[in-house]
């Protein structure tokens, strides 16, 4: 299905009397924690099953804490390998030194793709939780609609959907492309059906799925109705923006009749900070970002205006037999040109994967050779298309490093992916790196500041 070009002029509701609702919008602004009497039920979240977690090998205590001074001292030594081609991260820094002294506008927006390790929400949470204490909370900014998955997460906002709704985009259940900006969609096509999100903000807004034959969908406020938004009419990503009074909210979003609705995510702001949206899929690759339906996608990213968008794939790959460095380098150029082309002022941060194992019969667990060729062939893609890169893998320790890192009890016994306390020290060590750089920056820019004009009198 052909989209057209009337996808940025689809940004409010589609329905023809939207202008006679306006005035009962605004009276629905404020918070009203009572429900209605016509308010149908609110919908629940489906049980989240526990996180699956293969547990770390049982070692004793002195090995694990001479395997945990290991990681803390190659953590400490990686702070001396730099972030490469930094400068890259200019045009973002300067973004953030004008938020930090309030000559910006609104929030200042960083989009984090990736796969199960962005999935986790747990090594995002403390890169995300660290610039906002230093910049300001901007709100959880864009997060995908309902539960797409059980065990979905974003730690800054509450999530759920009834049980009508049906998941595309994810690994093993793709469908048209239509996914929107996290690269997943939800859709129901019977009444009654609900997604909710709980969230702190004051500008709040819905990405759905405008098409022929869409159905009708009602917006609540904390009970309270909002509107009542049809998404009929000719295929385009549609918008909703509503506005509302400081503090958290329960937006929900609830199916009317019996005709397909699809929603991408909501978006949730302050009126100034910083968002770090983690945008991760279980399993997922790079390459399936390139069969994202391409005019969907740019009017997402183009509504969000990132200042800074980070890739972090490459674990899934690196068990691929398939991939060669110039294939792989080859399809990543592609993706970093796409992703360029939709959003020509956003800095761009790869990151790439880290160390990871798998276990051969008779050997035990051998390191993954393959994941020589993915960092490097990302490394070579990034430095090409102008994007700063940071190599993971080596501020963890370099090749063979997950071993140390499982015994330390910071990753799992699937030698793939971390514990929580092993994300948070990724975040930390990220963190730290962007903020040496920036602090670089920072004194560099005022210097400049302070030099006399050349040329002038």
């Amino acid at each position: 299905m052909a989209l057209t070009a009337s996808a940025q002029t689809a940004t409010t509701a589609a329905s023809a009397d939207k202008s006679a609702k306006v005035s009962s919008k605004k009276r629905a602004k404020k918070p009203v924690i009572t429900k209605v009497a016509a308010k149908k039920p609110a919908a629940t979240a489906p049980k989240k099953p526990a996180v699956r977690r293969v547990a770390t090998p049982r070692v004793s205590a002195a090995t694990r804490s001479e395997a945990h001074e290991g990681v803390v001292e190659k953590l400490s030594r990686g702070a001396e390998l730099p972030v490469e081609n930094a400068a890259a991260l200019v045009p973002f820094f300067e973004q953030l030194y004008r938020q930090q002294h309030g000559q910006l506008l609104g929030p200042l927006r960083a989009l984090h793709y990736g796969d199960s390790h962005v999935a986790a929400d747990e090594w995002t949470r403390d890169i995300r939780e660290r610039l906002q204490q230093t910049f300001g909370d901007g709100g959880s900014g864009y997060s995908l609609a309902g539960r797409p998955w059980n065990t979905y997460r974003r730690f800054d906002v509450k999530s759920g959907s009834t049980r009508g709704w049906h998941s595309d985009g994810l690994v093993g259940r793709t469908g048209d492309g239509i996914y929107g900006l996290g690269g997943v969609s939800m859709t129901a096509s019977s009444p009654r059906q609900s997604v909710y999100l709980v969230a702190e903000g004051q500008q709040f807004e819905l990405y759905y799925l405008q098409q022929p034959g869409g159905g009708a969908i009602q917006i609540y406020d904390n009970g309270a109705p909002v509107e009542r938004i049809s998404t009929d009419g000719e295929t385009a990503p549609s918008y909703f923006h509503y506005d509302a009074e400081p503090g958290a909210h329960r937006l929900e979003a609830e199916t009317l009749d019996r005709a397909p609705v699809r929603l991408f995510g909501w978006v949730a702001e302050k009126p100034t900070g910083v968002t770090y949206e983690a945008l991760g899929i279980n399993g997922a690759s790079a390459s399936m970002m390139l069969d994202w339906n391409g005019e969907v996608l740019k009017s997402n990213i183009e509504r969000r205006n990132p200042a800074l968008i980070v890739l972090s794939y490459g674990t899934n790959e690196a068990g691929r037999k398939d991939w060669t460095l110039e294939s792989y380098r080859d399809m990543f150029t592609r993706l970093l040109d796409r992703l360029r082309a939709d959003a020509p002022t956003a800095t761009i941060l790869v990151v790439g994967p880290p160390d990871r194992a798998i276990k051969v019969r008779g050997k035990g667990w051998v390191t993954l050779d393959n994941v020589d060729m993915i960092v490097e062939a990302e490394r070579e893609a990034a430095i090409a298309k102008g994007c700063a890169f940071w190599d993971q893998r080596a501020k963890m320790g370099g090749k063979g490093s997950m071993r140390e890192w499982v015994l330390a009890g910071m990753a799992q016994g699937d030698y793939v992916h971390l514990t929580a306390p092993g994300y948070h020290m990724i975040g930390d060590a990220m963190f730290r790196d962007l903020m040496s750089e920036y602090g670089l920056f920072v004194k560099a820019r005022e210097a400049l500041a302070l030099a006399p004009n050349v040329g002038q009198p």
